[in-house]
């Protein structure tokens, strides 16, 4: 199975990040602080394909969109793609209240393939190193 959904993906030491959530909770936003503070990589923003290749989800930017992050404030901006396995996916919350401080064990499904999900406020200034910590414990 294929689909495109409307989220944002970077690649952090070969490990895929999808961040999704509805317009305006920071996607772009978010996947520009883990590239610029983090040292991740983009994999597409906007827009990703998913489809599932030898049981993992393999995320992959649209041609159209490839090599670019919307940056609000300043316009569109290069920066190289790469593809991606998706080893979690962070759901994007309204409010910061609205994340639990102890989760259950979230998760993300795509065509019968499961993978890890938390969810958090973009905005908060800890949310990059959050995602980097989840990722230690997969």
């Amino acid at each position: 199975m294929r689909a495109n959904v409307h989220a944002s993906c970077v690649e952090y030491k070969k490990k895929g990040i999808l961040i999704y959530g509805p317009s305006g909770r920071g996607k772009s936003d978010l996947a520009l602080r883990l590239i610029m503070e983090q040292g991740a990589k983009l994999v597409a923003d906007d827009r990703v394909n998913l489809q599932v290749l030898k049981g993992k989800i393999k995320a992959t930017a649209p041609t159209i969109l490839k090599d670019l992050l919307e940056v609000r404030g300043v316009g569109i901006v290069n920066f190289p793609s790469v593809d991606a396995d998706l080893f979690l996916a962070v759901r994007l919350v309204e409010k910061r209240e609205m994340v639990d401080r102890f989760p259950e064990g979230e998760v993300y499904e795509f065509s019968g393939i499961k993978i890890p999900q938390i969810s958090l406020y973009a905005f908060d200034a800890s949310t990059p190193s959050k995602i980097l910590a989840a990722l230690t414990m997969l």
